[in-house]
């Protein structure tokens, strides 16, 4: 029995202890949100969602799959708390300009517009994706050891 307890926390212990790789762990956040999305009811008459919540939802899970990105590839993460949206687009400048550009971008429209406001616009949660994997693969040409999809 005891041994038994041993393995099995050992095992537990090498599955916290392994790292994903925060690009994967990104994207693997853009599908979930992709999943999630698809329970708002698409009306292809009016072009848009009919229930607020999920694209709320999809929003933010979108803007966090970009924050594990930008954590990867801007050392901004001293401290307590979140960093502020100021010194992500403050490190970004400074790292690159194109990746400023795609904050700015993503940042109102995933994280205000949808995960804030609830637009349900169609193409506005499209956008949002699109902004979402446009963040993470510029990341990913940041990142060191990954390779761009």
């Amino acid at each position: 029995m005891y041994l038994c307890s041993i393995i099995v926390y050992k095992q537990k212990e090498s599955r916290i202890m392994e790292k994903k790789d925060p690009i994967e762990e990104a994207r693997r956040y853009v599908a979930n949100a992709k999943e999630i999305i698809k329970n708002a009811n698409y009306d292809p008459e009016t072009k848009s969602y009919e229930d607020r919540k999920y694209i709320k939802t999809a929003g933010d899970i979108l803007w966090k799959g970009c924050l594990i990105a930008l954590d990867a590839v801007l050392p901004i993460r001293n401290g307590k708390g979140r960093p502020s949206i100021e010194k992500y687009k403050a490190a970004a400048g400074k790292r690159d300009r194109k990746l400023l550009q795609f904050i700015n971008i993503g940042y109102d429209t995933m994280h205000l517009v949808m995960g804030y406001d609830g637009n349900r616009n169609k193409n506005v949660c499209d956008t949002g994706f699109e902004n979402a994997n446009a963040i993470i693969d510029r990341c990913a040409t940041l990142y060191p050891g990954t390779q761009c999809a």
